[in-house]
């Protein structure tokens, strides 16, 4: 069996110890600024990556990130691992009895709120896809159908806690927010995954009409008949197995176990980790100490390896069009805010505390970074589109606390 050399092996460790340590010291600067940990570890990957050290000692940046080597392929795994992770704790978050509890009212949310911003997300890409770079008119479709996907996620992990920043993640209006976030971010992956299964099977119908029948088939099954397994399985790991070292490594081989299954069949790994988090996380069986510690674990250790990786994906002053970027977040700020504001409005809500909702509906957070990350890796955008993305993320998660607070503030 093939192994690496102790030259590689020496790469590597000293790739994901620079990683970490920069990652930690750029969220703790970002958290001073009250900013999310995740803009720290973007810079901290801009300022390792092609952007800085790569134009500042090039020399350096090609002997500490080579291209083509064995450790670059190992660090390439460990980066699709946190990836794959990252998503499973998305799921985790997503309460499928607070869903049901929301009803209609959350229905009606989601609903405004993912419908709106697809369309306007569509729109403007596919009548000018020559302004978005895609020169291929095949292409044209498939990207409009993305861009419009892109722009209807939010971020829940990022939206949860500005509720909490605000005290608000309780009351009416943030469990209205949440519910009506985890529903648009379900149907969002899975329009995403059939996107991909789109782009690998070359668009004909029988591949697509099978894509859609497997995802869905897999979403019940996992949403019911697996649910229930858990629900059975659980106490039993609880009260058999060391805690909490059981329920992690089963929650994690299941997280696997899933991303694999769904990775077979055609749908990118990052799907079934998500809805492998979401059966689980339902659970009453699985603690909320449990989630915890996971979420610890993973956001900690793994999270950072893959926000930092990103730049050095790309060269982000090179690949920066700041006209494409403006209007990317303009897009991603109408379709996101009219769309939620007037879904909450019809919720019962007066007008100010709706576009409230919507602003905090408006954070992409790390959704949309990974959701770029795959399309990218997937040939569907082009680096300049890739920037843009991860400038909009960003933009909307550093913008949403301040604004709700701003509508929230009593004249």
């Amino acid at each position: 069996m093939a192994k690496l050399a102790q030259s590689d092996i020496v790469l590597l460790l000293m790739q994901l110890s620079i990683m970490l340590f920069a990652a930690r010291l750029l969220a703790e600067a970002a958290r001073k600024l009250n900013q999310p940990a995740v803009v720290g570890e973007i810079v901290a990957g801009i300022l390792l990556g092609p952007t800085v050290l790569g134009m500042v000692h090039p020399d350096w940046f090609n002997l500490l990130f080579p291209a083509g080597t064995n450790s670059s392929i190992v660090l390439s795994g460990f980066v699709q691992v946190a990836v794959v992770m990252l998503l499973f704790i998305a799921g985790l978050e997503v309460d499928l009895h607070v869903v049901w509890q929301q009803g209609r009212q959350a229905l009606t949310t989601s609903l405004f709120g993912l419908v709106i911003p697809f369309f306007i997300g569509f729109v403007f890409p596919y009548f000018y896809p020559e302004f978005f770079g895609i020169a291929d008119g095949d292409k044209r479709m498939v990207f409009a159908l993305f861009m419009g996907t892109a722009m209807s996620i939010s971020a829940l992990p990022v939206i949860v806690r500005i509720l909490l920043d605000l005290n608000l993640f309780k009351s009416r209006m943030g469990l209205l927010v949440v519910t009506s976030a985890m529903v648009d971010d379900l149907i969002g992956w899975i329009i995403f995954s059939v996107l991909l299964g789109m782009i690998d099977k070359n668009t004909n119908a029988p591949s697509l009409a099978y894509t859609i029948t497997l995802t869905i088939t897999f979403v019940l099954f996992m949403l019911t008949v697996g649910r229930g397994v858990l629900n059975r399985v659980l106490p039993w790991i609880n009260k058999k197995f060391a805690w909490p070292g059981g329920v992690l490594s089963l929650s994690l081989a299941l997280c696997f176990l899933g991303a694999a299954f769904t990775e077979h069949i055609g749908i990118h790994a990052v799907f079934g980790a998500f809805i492998v988090g979401v059966a689980l996380g339902d659970s009453e069986h699985f603690s909320e100490r449990a989630k915890e510690i996971v979420h610890q674990f993973i956001n900690n250790i793994f999270a950072p390896l893959f926000f930092v990786s990103i730049g050095l994906h790309v060269n982000f002053i090179a690949n920066f069009d700041w006209l494409l970027t403006l209007a990317i977040i303009f897009i991603a700020f109408v379709g996101k805010i009219l769309g939620s504001g007037i879904g909450t409005r019809l919720g019962g809500f007066g007008w100010r505390e709706s576009f409230a909702a919507a602003c905090g509906m408006n954070a992409r957070g790390a959704m949309g970074i990974i959701l770029g990350i795959v399309a990218l890796d997937n040939g569907l955008i082009n680096e300049q589109v890739f920037v843009s993305l991860v400038v909009m993320a960003l933009v909307t998660s550093m913008s949403s606390g301040p604004l709700m607070k701003k509508l929230l503030r009593k004249n």
